[in-house]
């Protein structure tokens, strides 16, 4: 039996018929690239092409050794600038990574006229869970993006529109709530709108949704594909030269990828070891290591896990993490094919 594409249910909603639910991101931060040669830096530093990414869209990307193993990866949007302005590239990232990775990329700036910094911005998840979506831009007062990576600046923020296979969903990038009035009054605005979810549940979505995140305890263990980055618009194999980038299209080009991201859940009471990092068997064979857990959503019915593994042992599917004997994942369909003859972008 194939498996299950598996939807979290819209969260019920009886507080004065709220339209959404709005998720505090804690985990992600946000860092700037500015000056004359932000976007040209950027551009010869990461797997996407941000230099040829419009103004109103964000993309997905990662930042790898010269080995081609994951640092980060990251969501970057254009900052609106006004005339004359120098341009401004903002990355949302774990916060986990933040102040390593922006250490690395300084050592690369050299002459480049570009200076990368920590801001105190903020990271909010807002889900659709009504399905009222003119109602809700009606009560905000503008229309949302609608097609996954389209962004829109408003007083409240910038909104970016997330991947997503069932309810709309954005990240929202905005300052301090007691900031400038108007900006203030339009996070008000939106809070009257929402309530309150459980930042897992979001992790959840980005899970069911196929949308890694690089964090401490697995930087420089996976290759762009492995994290589907390819299929998911995070790599350009036409942008140029990248640290890693000789490796990352020689797999791309050759065919050569053997190991892809899947998602799946486990028991709550036998994975309460898991943590992101720790190894993956294929139960079906005795002390055979296949890959490694990515990112994992602890909601109150399951284990929500993205792990890496082979097309082998998913093919047995009898996969285990922690042991060849431990907490059993059970396989969860993708909203995308990631298998080798569908591979290629």
């Amino acid at each position: 039996m194939p498996p299950i594409l598996m939807h979290l249910p819209p969260r019920s909603n009886p507080v004065n018929n709220r339209l959404a639910t709005i998720y505090e991101l804690p985990d992600l931060a946000v860092f700037e690239v500015s000056g004359t040669d932000a976007i040209s830096f950027l551009q010869g530093q990461i797997t996407n092409d941000i230099a040829g990414t419009a103004p109103d869209r964000a993309c997905l990307a990662g930042y790898c050794t010269p080995q081609g193993r994951l640092l980060a990866t990251m969501v970057l949007n254009h900052a609106r600038s006004v005339p004359d302005s120098l341009p401004v590239i903002r990355g949302v990232i774990r916060r986990d990574i933040l102040g390593p990775v922006l250490k690395r990329l300084s050592m690369f700036v050299m002459r480049a006229k570009a200076r990368l910094s920590e801001t105190e911005l903020v990271v909010r998840g807002v889900a659709l869970t009504s399905g009222e979506r003119a109602a809700f831009e009606n009560a905000l007062g503008f229309e949302l993006p609608v097609e996954a990576w389209q962004t829109s600046e408003t007083a409240s923020g910038v909104w970016i529109a997330a991947p997503t296979n069932s309810m709309p969903r954005w990240w929202l990038i905005s300052g301090p709530e007691h900031s400038a009035p108007e900006h203030s009054a339009a996070l008000a605005k939106l809070s009257e709108q929402c309530i309150a979810g459980d930042t897992v549940e979001w992790l959840a979505q980005d899970i069911e949704t196929g949308l890694p995140w690089v964090e401490a305890a697995t930087q420089d263990l996976f290759i762009p594909q492995t994290l589907n980055l390819d299929l998911i618009q995070g790599v350009s194999f036409t942008k140029g030269c990248y640290p890693g980038q000789e490796i990352v299209a020689r797999s791309h080009y050759r065919g050569t990828v053997k190991r892809r991201m899947v998602s799946a859940t486990v028991d709550l009471d036998a994975g309460a070891a898991l943590v992101a990092g720790v190894d993956v068997y294929d139960g079906s064979r005795e002390d055979q290591v296949c890959g490694r857990i990515i990112n994992i959503a602890r909601t109150d019915d399951h284990l929500h896990v993205l792990l890496e593994s082979s097309f082998e042992a998913v093919d047995h599917q009898q996969l285990r993490a922690l042991s060849p004997n431990g907490p059993a994942l059970q396989l969860r369909e993708l909203p995308y094919s990631v298998r080798p003859e569908q591979s290629k972008v």
